[in-house]
This record gives structure tokens, sequence and C-alpha cells, in this order.
């Protein structure tokens, strides 16, 4: 099936051409070739869509088949999580994320709405409700919608989504991360304070290591020899998942990081990051650790922030944009580049230019 909308241009009272396809189940093909005097094409496509739908219905009717009645996102939303979500083993995080969305914003929303019913004007108006989020949840929860209409169509309960949904723009903002002097006072302040703590900086701000990540390091993925730590996990509310991109990879250790963790090498087993009683280090308690160092040191407190800062630094002392991909395990160099801007050697081949032959070394001539 298709519907094609175009201006029409044979004659002077404007308006567009419809040109709807609908196959039969026998294979033959019914045509419809229609004029709309709408004032905008996005009009046009609801109106065609709207014909589409009702010569689909008179086609399978004359045919004999019967029309089966899509389910309503209510009806279909368990479906999408346990048949999609949990049967392609999605990480937990990302599970609990749909199902966040589903309950806060797509079922209150579209719960009684048939999916083949969900159309463009529908989704326009509900993104306009959205208004007050932030664009990347907007776009989050915008993701979701088109999945679970992509897996009713994949699922044969849906023949097509009656809708195109398209993200709204989001601005890439700059990383927040420790200048040097600050990241400096910051690991002095953790040294001082807390073990456990001195090592989570360093973790998150020389390797890189995500939250989860930290909490799911153990002493069997530090390679002494050569001198790396081997990202292979990470721990989400309990659950020991893959890492965010599901990729393992290799950290080799900065001196003073392989110095502090020296300190417990003698346990060889479990977790690297411990309470007193030897039990693993939750997410909120990394954060309460780091609270009064971050305090002394005078910076913002934020476990993120320290994996900011270790691909802040790379970029800043001349590091590729591949190798900061490879050693953050950034799935796309685009999220690498958000980083390199800070990097020395770029600004400085970049100016260099100017000086080159021909440009009159940068100098302006006087008129």
């Amino acid at each position: 099936m298709s519907v094609r909308v175009k201006p029409y241009t044979r004659s002077k009272t404007g308006g567009f051409e419809v040109d709807i396809r609908v196959r039969r189940p026998d294979g033959q093909q019914v045509r419809q070739r229609l004029h709309h005097t709408a004032s905008s094409l996005t009009a046009a496509r609801r109106w065609a869509e709207e014909k589409r739908r009702l010569l689909e219905a008179e086609v399978l009717a004359s045919s004999g088949v019967p029309i089966k009645d899509a389910p309503t996102l209510a009806e279909f939303a368990p479906r999408f999580m346990e048949e999609h979500a949990l049967a392609n083993r999605h990480k937990p995080s990302g599970i609990d994320a749909k199902r966040d969305i589903l309950r806060k914003h797509l079922l209150p929303r579209f719960g009684d709405t048939r999916l083949d019913a969900i159309d463009n004007q529908a989704v326009a108006t509900f993104k306009a409700s959205l208004g007050d989020l932030k664009p990347k949840t907007v776009n989050n929860v915008l993701s979701v919608l088109k999945r679970l209409l992509s897996v009713a169509v994949d699922f044969g309960v849906l023949e097509r989504p009656a809708c195109t949904i398209k993200l709204v723009k989001a601005t890439r903002g700059t990383r927040s991360f420790y200048d040097f002097p600050d990241f400096e006072r910051l690991v002095e302040a953790a040294r001082r304070h807390d073990g456990m703590a001195h090592l989570a900086v360093l973790l998150g701000g020389q390797a890189g290591l995500r939250c989860g990540e930290m909490m799911a390091l153990e002493w069997s993925d530090i390679d002494w020899t050569t001198g790396q730590l081997v990202v292979a996990r990470s721990e989400w509310e309990g659950q020991v998942t893959a890492t965010k991109g599901g990729r393992v990879r290799y950290v080799p250790m900065t001196d003073r990081l392989r110095t502090a963790l020296a300190f417990g090498r003698g346990r060889r087993q479990g977790r690297v990051l411990v309470n007193r009683d030897g039990g693993a280090l939750t997410q909120n308690a990394i954060r309460s650790r780091l609270r009064v160092p971050c305090r002394e040191a005078g910076v913002p407190h934020g476990v993120h922030t320290l994996r900011h800062t270790f691909c802040s630094h790379l970029a800043m002392r001349g590091a590729t944009a591949l190798a900061v991909k490879e050693l953050a395990g950034h799935t796309s160099l685009t999220t690498t580049q958000m980083y390199m801007h800070l990097s020395p050697d770029a600004r400085g081949a970049a100016i260099a230019l100017l000086n080159a032959p021909g440009n009159n070394g940068g100098t302006v001539q006087a008129a």
C-alpha cells in the first residue's frame, strides 16, 4: 500500500493530488486518484491517510476477509515489554526506563487508543503536551512510542503505523568536567577522607569508568602484568549486566591508580569498591562517599563528572578522537566529538592553516 501526495498543478484552484494504492488479498491492486483543496501539505496528508484507511476497509469487506481490529496501546504494552524488551534481554536499566515512559506518558495519553488510530495529528498534540520536558526526555518518550508501533507491525497486529514520528531537535551541550587543578584538589581531598572515595575518583577521572562499572569491577579484572583494567561488566540496582556499549574494553592504569589499587591487591577476589564489612558499594554509597571530598575541594558533586573529566583531559592533552572513543567505550564517534573541541592539536592545526604560504601569515593589508 502507498499514499502519495503532491501539489496539484493542472488547475488554477491549486490544492493537492492524492494517489492511493491498496492491494487486495488476491494480489490485485486497487488505485484511487483524488484531488483535495487542502491549504497545507500536512492537512492533505492527514486527509489522504483517512481515505486510505477507508479504501482498505472497503477492499477487505468486498473480498470477504474479516477486518481485524488493532489492539489499544494498553492492550499491547504488556506484550511489547514481555515479548520484545524482556525476550531480547535488554539491559535492566533500559527495561525500567521503558516501563517508566509507558506509565508516566504513553498509557495516560494513548492507553485507550487503538494503535492504528495514533496518527500524525495525535502525535503532534502529544508532542505539544510534553513541552515542559527537556528535548532529550521528549525524544526518549517518542522513541519508545515509535519502537512500540514498529514491534506491533513485526508481530502482525498492525499493518503499518498511521503516523511518522520525528524527534525534536536537541542541542548537544558541552560536558562539565573538573579542570586539572580542581581534579588534583579532589584527588587529595578524597585520599585524606576515605580510601574507597580515593579509588572511585581515580577510577572515574583517570580510567573513565561509569559508576555501574566501578561497582562491578572485581580484583580479577585487574591485569597486573600488562597494567590494564578489564572493563567487562556493569551493575544496576543489584543486577550485573554488560557495559553500556556491550563491549569489553581495556584501559591502561595510570601510575597513581595502580599504586592506589596495590594497597588492596592482597584480596585478589571479590569487588574492588567495598564497605567496611566487605559488601559491595551501591551507587548511593559511592555518591555519599564523594560528597565530603567534593565539598573540601570546592568542586561540584557528581560521579559522572569524573568520566567527563577523563575524556576532557585526554582531549586537552592531545589524544586522538579514536583513542578517546576506545578508552571511554563510546559506541559512536559522535559522542567522542563532544570533547574534541578541547584538543589543543585540533585548534592549533586549524589556526596554522592561516599561516600557510600565500595567506600572508594572517596579516591584514591596509587598504
